[in-house]
């Protein structure tokens, strides 16, 4: 797969294939590339937590928002939750302001779980409290970022946005359509 292609399949899949599982190998080696990343100032203040385990992900679940512009869904059912997480957290003790290095390291790591052949999501919307108090994180570590990670079982599709609505939307098929503004509105001229 060249670039191009790889970056237009990387998408936020949301529906995953409950039976396909992900090794913590499989999460180490995505978190390798996230360390091989830019980092500001190469403070490199970033630390991971790879879920795998069925009873943490469970416990992960309830954590997070899935889709705000999907108002009637509330996530991912049974058998098509994520098979993996990874909890982006910033270390504290390392450096205070963590800038873009958890956007960077969250892009590096969905490229590599696409070109795996797996799929995911990167999800801001955390309630961060339950999170820290389920998985005993010391408040040492700011949350940052989750990536919920598994076998795509869902298709997405990009299209042109029109009337500058950026809302994605599901048709009734379930497949998943995202707006996007055409590259001719988004580069500045003068």
């Amino acid at each position: 797969m060249n670039f191009h292609d790889l970056i237009e399949k990387t998408r936020s899949y949301r529906r995953f294939d409950g039976q396909h599982e992900i090794t913590a190998d499989t999460l180490v080696s995505l978190v390798n590339l996230a360390r091989l990343s830019a980092s500001a100032a190469n403070r490199q203040p970033l630390k991971y937590i790879l879920v795998t385990d069925p009873a943490q992900r469970e416990a992960l679940f309830p954590c997070l928002a899935w889709a705000g512009y999907l108002t009637t869904w509330e996530g991912p059912g049974s058998g098509e939750r994520p098979t993996a997480y990874i909890v982006i957290l910033g270390d504290r003790e390392i450096s205070e302001s963590f800038g873009v290095d958890h956007g960077i390291a969250a892009q590096s790591i969905m490229l590599g779980a696409t070109e795996a052949g797996l799929g995911g999501c990167i999800i801001a919307a955390i309630k961060k409290e339950r999170l820290r108090t389920a998985f005993d994180i010391p408040e040492q570590y700011e949350i940052l970022l989750v990536l919920a990670l598994g076998k795509p079982a869902e298709e997405v599709v990009i299209e042109t946005m029109r009337n500058n609505d950026v809302k994605y939307w599901r048709d009734d098929k379930s497949v998943h359509h995202v707006p996007k503004r055409t590259l001719d509105g988004i580069i500045f001229r003068r």
